[in-house]
């Protein structure tokens, strides 16, 4: 009995050191990378001396620490690629005292950026390029081999048959965007193969297929500022810093403080480098580079802008997009950091922090982040630099609204929105009398500035109430104001027709509203519907009780009860869902019911929204009947307003979020049945794969017709408009008809993922060379971006 005590006693004391050396190593292990991340902050001392500091502590640490000092570096290669010079310089100074660490970090290195190939996270990827680039700075890898590496990136583009546009723009660009770092030095070390690099680019730029550009331009012309394609002005950067014999002003070099040191280290070659093309992978879409302002647009009291082909200019933007990406979750704490900018006193960067921010929210494809981020990252601007930034804005709104007759209509959507949100931040205060040209006679509803003030108001209307927008605006606009979102209620007393009888439908509608303020039941209910005649071109046998007179009267008065908020109307739908399934048996019956919502709220775009999208939600109508309705000569009027598109691209994202969730259930069931291969599956496990496998393809056959739906209501509305511009003296059909085009292009760009499976059955069935040229052009443009 003693012994066993004793070994007890030993065992909990073991039990205890155990621990405590355990809880040691994690202290250790947590001040280290401590340590490394904070290496690069602001702080007392020079940035020099830190890394000196700190690359001596981790070296008596090597022996103990070398994995984990290994994997933060790592993880900082792709998570702090703001400071990527920092790390080099570290790694190079650890290289210098230890050859064994240096071999082992490239290999590490190589290895990630090949797992970020292999995953398709190409962001990643490109910081790994880049990282590795910049240890040629610091004589940790050799120049050769990083020559190689850029060759079998590039010869994915010029020598893979199977290897599409895209895919070898993603290796091109990843060579470029890293010279910046490199070219010096290998312009001194390996000069004869770094020509040779720059000729093959130079080959597969030249015969590049550019085609797409009018899907990703936001203007359609080039006047003030050229519109040029993101690789093509990467490209001539390039070229114009190699003519300056790669100096550049920006980029700071913290290993130049220790070059006697790192030039006695040995040097590593990277493994060899085989890259793939992954056709699953989404590859980046090409773009546009996004230019607003030049020298002239600065204050002459200011520094000069950097120009368009200066390497300067994409290396601030690269590092404002990369502030905006490292805060996007605390706009407080972004703005700051953009204001924090080491350049910011040496460079107009308030110009280039508003020209980032507009680029990303006008970008063609979709916003980087929510649309309302960048409003109210802007809002913060303001307040950290309240007698500069609101200046700039002012002015980059008048510059936006003077070229708005050549944006591409996506842009001018968000461009509205942002800007009513702003005005309803700011008392909405602005100089309305400036733009009264919007209102000249000769323009035509489609008219861009008068689109645009139109819609402006409409999203003011959202954000306010009727009267304060009556309040703001002079009286010269107050023809355009929407008008007062109030429900337009069709069985009124007013309206009656017929005192009493089968045919009082008012009646019957006042005898609904007893019922449901009665809070009577649901076959109450159904019984005053049963009441409904039915339209003489309906012949339903028995008591059907599905007829158009029925859902009119029934969405009317149920909507128009619920009118007095958004809550009420929700809860009225939820109440009576099963009437609202009944009533909304066919897609006719489903077009029926919109068509008496929208009758009911046409003047309250919100609400009209908000209820189609809740229809969608609770299955009583149809992804399908949304957009067939949205096509109808009932919303022909309509057509081009903003709300329509709002509820198209919101009716379109559900049916593609339904394929992704089962596709992402059907996944995680199916990996569960790949850990149990070995042993029988479990029944149950297999039966549910089955399940989600037969519903999701139901899901993707009900995708794949809405899209061939809107596609071919698409061609049928621009076809038959197509016959009657020649007979147009005013134009007005003209610019309807490029909206709309315009709007078929954005629908192409923004769900090209989903689309590109459809692309041959597209192309057979409705894109076809019988139909208008101007429809077919928008089709080939879709398939060059995706070439």
């Amino acid at each position: 009995m003693p012994k066993r005590s004793y070994s007890s006693e030993s065992d909990e004391d073991d039990d205890s050191k155990v621990k405590s050396r355990r809880s040691e190593i994690s202290d250790v292990e947590n001040s280290l990378e401590s340590l490394i991340l904070r290496v690069g902050k602001k702080s007392k001392s020079s940035l020099e001396s830190n890394l000196e500091g700190l690359a001596s502590v981790l070296e008596t640490d090597l022996h103990s620490y070398k994995g984990k000092i290994l994997k933060i570096l790592c993880h900082c290669v792709v998570r702090v690629p703001s400071e990527m010079t920092v790390y080099t310089t570290l790694v190079g100074l650890l290289n210098a005292s230890s050859f064994n660490f240096g071999a082992e970090f490239v290999e590490m290195a190589s290895r990630l950026l090949k797992d970020c190939l292999n995953a398709g996270e190409f962001s990643d990827a490109l910081s790994c390029v880049r990282f590795l680039s910049d240890l040629v700075n610091c004589h940790v890898v050799e120049s050769a081999s990083l020559i190689a590496m850029y060759q079998s990136f590039v010869s994915v583009a010029t020598s893979q048959p199977d290897c599409g546009r895209i895919q070898s723009d993603c290796y091109v660009l990843a060579v470029l965007s890293s010279l910046p770092w490199s070219g010096k030095t290998l312009s001194v070390t390996k000069p004869a193969e770094l020509n040779n690099l720059l000729t093959n680019i130079e080959t597969y730029l030249g015969g590049r297929d550019r085609s797409f550009l009018p899907m990703v331009r936001v203007w359609s012309t080039d006047t003030p500022h050229p519109q040029e394609e993101h690789l093509d002005c990467l490209w001539a950067q390039i070229r114009k810093l190699q003519s300056l014999q790669w100096e550049e002003t920006l980029i700071v070099r913290p290993y130049l403080a220790f070059v006697g040191n790192l030039s006695e280290a040995l040097q590593h070659a990277l493994p060899p480098f085989s890259p793939t093309v992954n056709p699953d992978h989404v590859y980046p879409l090409p773009r546009c580079v996004y230019r607003m302002f030049d020298y002239a647009d600065c204050p002459s009291d200011m520094p000069l802008l950097p120009g368009h082909h200066s390497i300067e200019r994409c290396l601030l933007e690269e590092q404002i997009s990369q502030i905006i990406s490292d805060h996007r979750l605390e706009r407080r704490l972004c703005a700051k950091a953009l204001v924090a900018h080491p350049h910011y006193d040496k460079l107009p960067m308030n110009y280039m922090i508003v020209e980032v921010i507009f680029g990303q929210l006008l970008s063609r494809e979709s916003p980087v982040y929510l649309e309302v981020f960048y409003g109210s990252l802007l809002i913060e601007l303001c307040k950290e630099r309240p007698t500069t930034i609101p200046v700039i804005l002012a002015q980059t709104v008048q510059l936006l609204y003077e070229r708005l007759d050549t944006m591409h209509i996506t842009c001018i959507d968000r461009f509205a929105t942002w800007f009513a949100y702003h005005l309803s931040n700011f008392q909405y205060r602005w100089a309305w009398d400036d733009w009264l040209d919007c209102m000249q006679p000769n323009r035509d509803n489609n008219s861009p500035k008068l689109w645009f003030v139109r819609e402006v108001l409409a999203k003011c209307l959202r954000l306010s109430y009727y009267q304060r927008v009556c309040e703001f605006l002079p009286e010269t606009y107050l023809m355009l104001v929407p008008p007062e979102p109030m429900p337009d209620y069709r069985y009124k007393s007013e309206n009656r027709q017929v005192e009493g009888g089968e045919d009082d439908i008012v009646g019957i509608a006042e005898s609904l509203i007893m019922t449901i303020k009665a809070k009577g039941n649901i076959q109450e209910v159904v019984e005053v519907l049963k009441r409904c005649p039915k339209p003489v071109d309906e012949f339903d046998e028995g008591e059907n009780l599905v007829n158009s007179i029925a859902i009119d009267v029934f969405t009317q008065t149920l909507f128009f009860l619920g009118a007095k908020s958004i809550s009420h109307s929700f809860s009225a739908l939820a109440k009576f869902h099963t009437v609202f399934r009944a009533l909304a048996e066919t897609e006719e019956s489903q077009i029926l019911m919109l068509k008496s919502i929208y009758d009911l709220w046409k003047n309250h775009h919100m609400m009209l929204i908000l209820l189609v999208d809740k229809l969608v939600k609770s299955q009583i109508v149809t992804c399908r009947s949304v957009a067939n309705w949205l096509f109808s000569n009932d919303m022909s009027g309509d057509f081009t307003r903003m709300y329509v598109w709002e509820i198209m691209n919101s009716t379109l994202k559900k049916m593609n979020k339904h394929v992704l969730r089962l596709q992402t259930e059907l996944d995680a069931v199916e990996e569960k049945l790949g850990k149990t291969a070995m042993v029988d599956a479990p029944s149950d496990i297999q039966a549910e794969a089955e399940a989600l496998q037969e519903r999701l393809e139901q899901a993707q056959a009900e995708q794949k017709n809405l899209f061939l739906i809107v596609f071919q209501r698409f061609i049928m509305v621009l076809g038959s408009q197509s016959m009657s511009k020649e007979d147009d003296p005013d134009g007005n059909t003209e610019s309807w008809f490029r909206v709309v085009t315009e709007r078929l292009q954005e629908l192409f760009l923004v769900y090209n993922q989903q689309i590109v499976r459809y692309t041959s059955t597209l192309e057979n069935l409705l894109f076809t060379s019988d139909i208008d040229s101007h429809i077919l052009t928008v089709f080939y443009q879709y398939k060059a971006l995706r070439s």
